[in-house]
């Protein structure tokens, strides 16, 4: 028996948080050819509504709006109303994101746009209240129905705005990249820092991995040591933080407030992805404990609640449950008391159920501010007892919010974000050598090549219920590339770096555009946009174009492909002139820049013991080092003439440029820090 008064088209849907809305009595459909022509056969508007299920904002205005029947009659009257995931189609949601900015100047979710039938946006905004919601929409559709010819010149000029709101960040003059404009980009990110909470100044605070990993790099290679500190306080505050799940690893999407302490609790995967690398990075650099713990803990969540049986890895976890943001989370006293019973005390010293901690409705998030050393020593105890306690505490509370209802689950599963997901599980194993993060990343490798390729070896991006869908765009590409080059780096298994080239032919060949000397975010042959979208600042997830730029760098080497090599030097030669102004907008064109314009290598590894020698090198810090190892010659230009009988031998390559080969790590390292002071 169906208990719900209204179902529309998007019951037919597999996206979660279209599916969230198809029992709203507006009559959405998902975006396709049935929408649009409808659209034109019977002259309406389009209400194009993007959003994405952990958002909080976009649940709001669902159950002020979309589920009211006197605002769904306004929008059912006047327009053909469509729902998009902006997860499932990132295309449509960076020309109508384009469309919003250029409107009012700022973006973000839900977006609300509405479009000619053909598409071209007239008006665009983000969250209303009911009211003013129900006032613009009469409004626009009055104006329509009065003003048809202005309206179509008006849509003309704003479709003209998106598209040089899209080339903005491709520079119409070329500048060659430059080590001077990395120092003079870092000097102008310096003054925007938080020196006493890390991360920059004011809030909202967005982790952004892609900033640290940069800066990580830069400060090493120019032994910056304030930089390093900025780094290193930033990674320390935001795993102390209510941002960072104390109980159960993983962090929320970002920090309401400038202490890193109230989150927005969504969990996304593409943020606790990126922070694997940032951290295995970060403890290759310093072997600091908290490091360890952030990764172990993240990664244990990310098996327990985002990780399919099919063993791909789930998009998100809502920020709200039984209708509160942060409740799943939250602790109030006396459950802590009766549960902790006589280490209550102790665990409110350390986790701050105290005036810090508290925040809303007697509910407390629960943080830290030191380490396990000072804190074990003022309660004179051994560290190793106190590290005993935290064990039991976070196993006995884990399993009693286990108890709880749990916030919703976006079980859709998408490509690029998985492939994040793959590189930041190599950075895990580079730096621990633990086989689990290998082993997790390598099912997930071959859950991409087995369900999201289809039948012509291209990428596909969604997957749910054993459907794939959606041709795979320019992201898709880009990380899984990087995934795979990551995958063969740590393995030496070539099939991976085959697999990596032949993406890269399909990527050119869809996505280039030889004369922008960019690439498009959607391929060339995808019709049902009005324009293609190109896709350069690094945001929450690097830029698609910095990271196929990166990838071409590297391939450039692994496969002596001079082509790969101009084709990313031309790329970052278009944005250069754009990095030092808005440097946290081009923190993975800024490493390539690095590895471009500073000294950089390539680490050959060919023998019999050539896999035990690569996992100890690995566990050093070197960003800017690209890794090819065999047993053999194996038929990869780097190997080729280096194999010899009897031995394992360690090149130290400039440009494929070698130097007399080594047979220990250590006598590796010692000729890489006479280049540079790593070691």
């Amino acid at each position: 028996m169906n208990d719900h008064s209204y179902t529309n088209e998007l019951i037919h849907e597999t996206s979660p948080y279209l599916l969230q809305h198809a029992h709203n009595p507006v009559n959405w459909q998902a975006w396709g050819e049935n929408a649009l022509n409808r659209a034109k056969t019977e002259n309406k508007l389009l209400l194009i509504s993007i959003g994405y299920s952990a958002c909080h904002w976009c649940h709001v205005m669902e159950h002020e709006s979309f589920e009211d029947p006197e605002v769904a009659r306004v929008m059912n009257n006047n327009f053909v109303c469509i729902k998009i995931d902006r997860e499932e189609r990132p295309d449509i949601d960076h020309i109508y994101m384009a469309a919003v900015q250029v409107l009012t100047g700022r973006g973000g979710w839900p977006l609300n746009c509405i479009a000619l039938p053909d598409g071209r946006p007239i008006w665009a905004g983000t969250y209303f209240q009911k009211e003013n919601w129900v006032q613009s929409l009469e409004a626009v559709s009055d104006y329509y129905s009065l003003n048809n010819s202005k309206t179509e010149e008006y849509a003309s000029k704003l479709q003209q705005g998106i598209v040089q709101n899209s080339l903005i960040a491709v520079s119409g003059e070329r500048t060659k990249a430059d080590p001077l404009m990395i120092a003079e980009l870092i000097k102008n990110w310096q003054s925007l820092f938080d020196l006493r909470n890390g991360g920059t100044k004011g809030a909202p605070k967005f982790m952004l991995p892609g900033n640290w990993i940069f800066l990580l790099q830069a400060g090493t290679q120019y032994q910056d040591q304030s930089l390093l500190d900025q780094v290193y306080l930033t990674l320390r505050k935001m795993a102390f933080g209510g941002l960072y799940d104390q109980i159960g690893g993983g962090f929320a999407r970002y920090s309401t407030d400038d202490l890193w302490k109230v989150p927005h609790f969504e969990k996304m995967l593409y943020d606790n992805a990126q922070l694997l690398s940032l951290y295995s990075e970060a403890f290759k650099s310093t072997s600091d404990s908290l490091y360890r713990q952030v990764v172990s803990e993240t990664v244990e969540f990310l098996k327990r609640e985002l990780l399919s049986p099919e063993n791909g890895f789930y998009s998100a976890l809502d920020a709200d449950s039984e209708g509160e943001e942060g409740k799943f989370y939250m602790w109030e006293k006396p459950e802590l008391k009766w549960l902790l019973e006589e280490d209550f005390d102790l665990f409110s010293d350390y986790f701050h159920v105290d005036s810090l901690g508290l925040w809303e409705h007697n509910r407390y998030i629960l943080m830290r501010t030191e380490e396990n050393e000072p804190f074990a020593e003022k309660y004179k105890m051994p560290v190793e007892e106190l590290e005993l306690y935290l064990a039991n505490w976070k196993h006995l509370l884990l399993k009693e919010r286990g108890k709880r209802i749990r916030p919703g689950l976006d079980d859709k599963i998408l490509t690029s974000w998985n492939a994040l997901v793959i590189s930041g599980l190599i950075s895990c194993y580079k730096a621990f050598g633990e086989p689990e993060y290998l082993e997790t990343a390598m099912a997930t490798a071959r859950f991409l090549q087995k369900k999201l390729t289809d039948s012509n070896g291209r990428l596909l991006h969604s997957y749910k219920n054993g459907q794939a869908k959606i041709n795979g765009f320019l992201e898709d590409y880009a990380f899984v590339i990087e995934a795979y080059i990551a995958v063969f780096e740590a393995t030496g298994e070539k099939e991976w770096l085959d697999e990596a080239q032949r993406l890269t032919g399909i990527a050119i060949s869809d996505f280039y555009d030889e004369h922008k000397q960019v690439f498009y975010f959607t391929a060339n042959d995808q019709k049902d946009l009005i324009t293609r979208t190109i896709e350069m600042h690094d945001n929450v997830i690097p830029a698609s174009n910095s990271a196929m730029a990166k990838n071409l760098f590297r391939l450039s080497h692994l496969l002596d492909q001079p082509e790969y090599l101009q084709i990313s030097q031309s790329m970052l030669d278009r944005v250069t002139l754009n990095m030092v102004d808005y440097p946290s907008g081009y923190s993975n064109w800024s490493q390539l820049m690095l590895n471009l314009t500073g000294i950089h290598f390539e680490v050959v590894l060919v023998g019999e013991n050539a896999f035990s020698l690569l996992k100890e090198l690995q566990k050093y810090y070197m960003p800017n080092v690209i890794y090819c190892a065999g047993t053999t010659e194996n038929g990869l230009p780097l190997l080729q003439n280096r194999y010899v009988p009897g031995k394992t031998l360690i090149y130290i390559c400039q440009n494929n440029t070698c130097m007399l080969p080594v047979e220990t790590v250590e006598e590796a390292l010692a000729e890489i820090g006479k280049i540079l002071f790593f070691v």
